[in-house]
């Protein structure tokens, strides 16, 4: 079990204990030990097996040990024990944008909820009016939590999903009977959330049945819907449908570009093949009205790829990010397509915090790791004083903080940490630090934190206001959305990012799995006006630094080529836009 499950299950563990009422210096130990967890640079198999997980400060022997057992045994039973006498429901409440654990624990002593259904009917009743710490506003964003909960039921972040594809797909990898394999539809396809899974894998029709059968019995399978002749649909341990083709080595070509492309851009690709004469479909091209036996296309030209498909219909190879019917046909056919960033491409990054606010590896730790990925540069831009909730810094900690970044830097000859903040945008457009403290930055990136219940006319004010002060540097995560948990705030993001590429302020790319915010959708129009982007992680532990790989997906789906984002710049070039030479 790696680190990110086991930090999740002690976060877990805390949360549960917390609506059981339990001591709270126990309870935060729990969620410390998770913060612990995913901070460590050591690999913790490695640690529970010397025996040395116990000298990780703030993890005790009682930890240590349920550490140690999850690690070794991929369980723990008093994790299950704890989980099994809650209702199930439970758990399904805490999905809930705003209901907490405390809120659950009144629910459930109050009320007697126990699931969705009983708390939005609850709700509807006005029931959660008369209970301490609710109140009619509460009950509102409760219920409408509940919507967007529901709404999104069958929804998964694609970094989830695609952490559960890839586990199936390294498994048919490894198979000698396997020839080729790949991960299709909406994964390949980078969208910011996923409804289910497609494989495709390439082999011979005798070993299609055993191929099959192992994936329908590999171990994150909970149950089997089908298994065919040569397709087979389950759901996963995470509750996400997942299907797996088996074709041959022929039609593979075919099958991954029909199961990867969006439907609007498959219609257009076979209404392109019909000018030519010709018709495609899953299996291959065939001349067009031919009769097909058993649903097969008589192939006529073979392709031993997808550009061949591309080719024979006059078009460059489009790639799959952009297989949205978004213009990429259009472009394709003149010549345009642009050449999309790689992550390889990426030289460092902006948007990350240390534990001078929440997060939880030193400055040291955080360039040390940014270091082995390659990187020139790193900017850390921890939280500043309003933003209290995740121990904000003040003037006094800024300096402090300063001071550090200098002397650690002494250290680098090939590599520097650049002095960043992210600074609240408060409710009139100001910003939580005065313009002298702002100057002591080598960039600032502004953010909301609060207030999004604020008209769009007020919020597009607000933001506007920060994106004019000459301090601002980037906006960080634009919309504020929380993807499947809260949809972005009121706010007409066009004239934002009119007045912000007019202005030559970057709006960022945040990363985050959970954000993806710059939209893919508005990073094509903002391109369009010249803007500049930054791909930032938002990275509170070393290993969030990695996320970077889910912008630069964003950012290819967006239409973005290297030249538009500022971290694809050498350090020198990075200094001298933030004129630091």
């Amino acid at each position: 079990m790696d680190k990110a499950h086991v930090a999740d299950i002690l976060d877990e563990i805390g949360t549960l204990l917390d609506i059981q009422g339990e001591n709270v210096f126990k309870c935060r130990a729990y969620h410390n030990a998770a913060r612990i967890i995913t901070g460590l640079s050591d690999d913790l198999t490695a640690l529970v097996a010397s025996g040395a997980i116990r000298n990780v400060k703030g993890i005790g022997e009682a930890l240590s040990d349920k550490i140690t057992e999850l690690v070794t045994t991929g369980r723990l039973a008093y994790f299950d024990d704890l989980k099994a006498s809650f209702p199930p429901g439970v758990f399904e409440m805490m999905k809930i944008q705003g209901v907490g654990p405390k809120k659950v624990k009144v629910l459930l002593e109050t009320l007697k909820i126990t699931t969705v259904d009983q708390l939005a009917k609850a709700c509807t009743e006005g029931r959660l009016e008369t209970v301490d710490g609710f109140g009619k506003k509460t009950q509102e964003n409760i219920l409408a939590g509940i919507e967007l909960l529901r709404k999104h039921s069958s929804q998964f972040l694609f970094s989830v999903a695609e952490r559960a594809a890839l586990t199936i797909l390294r498994r048919m990898a490894e198979r000698p009977d396997v020839l080729q394999c790949e991960i299709a539809g909406s994964i390949r396809r980078k969208k910011e959330v996923v409804g289910d899974i497609d494989i495709v894998v390439a082999a011979k029709k005798a070993n299609a049945k055993k191929i099959l059968s192992a994936f329908a019995a590999h171990e994150s399978v909970q149950r089997v819907i089908a298994e065919g002749e040569t397709k087979a649909s389950v759901v996963l341990d995470i509750g996400i449908n997942c299907d797996l083709r088996v074709v041959d080595p022929a039609e593979y070509p075919f099958a991954l570009h029909y199961f990867t492309g969006s439907k609007d851009h498959n219609v257009r690709i076979r209404a392109l093949a019909k000018t030519r004469e010709l018709s495609l479909n899953e299996y291959g091209f065939s001349a067009l009205g031919a009769k097909e036996a058993r649903g097969k296309a008589k192939r006529i030209i073979p392709c031993a790829t997808e550009d061949d498909i591309y080719r024979t219909l006059g078009l460059s190879l489009i790639p799959p990010e952009l297989r949205e019917d978004n213009g990429e046909v259009e472009a394709s056919e003149a010549g345009s397509l642009p050449v999309l960033i790689e992550e390889r491409d990426i030289r460092g990054t902006f948007h990350c915090h240390t534990t001078y606010s929440d997060g939880a590896n030193t400055i040291a730790e955080m360039s040390e790791a940014a270091r082995a990925l390659g990187w020139e540069y790193l900017g850390l831009a921890d939280h500043s004083k309003a933003a209290a909730y995740a121990n904000g810094m003040d003037e006094t900690r800024v300096r402090k903080q300063q001071k550090e970044i200098d002397l650690v830097n002494q250290n680098y000859t090939d590599f520097r940490i650049l002095k960043g903040i992210e600074v609240d945008i408060l409710a009139t457009g100001e910003l939580d630090f005065s313009d002298a403290v702002l100057s002591t930055f080598d960039y600032v990136v502004a953010s909301v934190h609060s207030g999004f219940k604020m008209s769009e006319a007020d919020m597009t004010r607000r933001i506007l206001k920060a994106v004019s002060n000459k301090y601002v540097t980037m906006i960080g995560h634009l919309t504020g959305r929380l993807l499947l948990l809260r949809e972005g705030y009121a706010l007409n993001r066009h004239e934002i990012i009119d007045a912000a590429a007019g202005q030559g302020t970057i709006i960022e790319i945040n990363a985050h799995p959970s954000r993806l915010d710059l939209d893919w959708r508005l990073c094509r129009y903002a391109k369009e006006k010249g803007m500049l982007f930054a791909i930032n992680p938002d990275a509170h532990v070393v290993d969030g630094l990695a996320d970077v790989r889910y912008g630069v997906g964003t950012a290819r789906k967006g239409w973005l080529e290297k030249k538009d984002v500022l971290n694809t710049s050498t350090l020198r070039e990075v200094e001298r836009y933030l004129s630091l030479t």
